[in-house]
């Protein structure tokens, strides 16, 4: 029995790869045990129909892959409502099995596919990137259908400057305003231990 040099290590960046992206970001950054699950599962369900399939029908490898990609792309999870955060995940681990099951011509080609999945979602998802803008819908206590009073009555009531506001409800009767709503918070710096002591110390003379 013969093994295929570049599948086995295509199969072994995707194990690589798939931990990277669940347990080196997704876990520590999210701690959301039920994605995990599912994030593991279809990479590797994905890795092995793709696998089996191209094994089988070598010459219709591309089409194959372009196919699944487009079926899986269209379940819906009725489960619970996912973010974009988490789709962008779910879609980064489908990729992946993609790539290991599939391949391109040049093994070379598809690591560096998978090496760019994984990078740009470490980035994307980066704790640091806009750190301070935050999305939220809010209900106001007030039915407002003016744009401008409504802006400055959301940044009074989050101590932010709105970037943006969509009003998806206005109820005259119960007098309430539903807002989707992006801003961000002014940053604060964080005192340092050496200054909190000095005043200390100088309000202790």
């Amino acid at each position: 029995m013969t093994i295929d040099v570049p599948a086995a290590t295509l199969l072994l960046a995707d194990a690589l790869a798939i931990s990277l992206l669940v347990f080196a970001m997704f876990v520590p950054r999210h701690r959301r045990r039920d994605m995990v699950v599912a994030y593991l599962g279809v990479n590797v369900g994905v890795l092995a129909v793709s696998s089996a399939l191209a094994s089988s029908l070598s010459a219709l490898g591309a089409g194959l892959g372009l196919g699944l990609f487009g079926v899986l792309s269209i379940i819906r999870l009725r489960s619970q409502e996912l973010n974009q955060r988490e789709v962008a995940y779910y879609f980064s681990a489908l990729t992946l099995g993609l790539l290991g099951g599939l391949g391109t011509e040049s093994v070379g080609l598809t690591l560096g596919l998978m090496a760019a999945v994984v990078t740009v979602m470490w980035f994307a998802d980066h704790p640091r990137l806009l750190a301070d803008h935050r999305h939220q819908v809010i209900v106001l206590d007030r039915a407002e259908a003016d744009e401008a009073r409504l802006v400055d009555r959301l940044e009074q009531v989050l101590a932010g400057r709105v970037h943006g506001v969509t009003v998806q409800k206005v109820d005259l009767v119960n007098d309430t305003t539903v807002v989707d709503v992006r801003w961000s918070v002014p940053h604060r710096p964080v005192a340092s231990p050496t200054g909190a002591a000095g005043i200390a110390n100088r309000s202790a003379r």
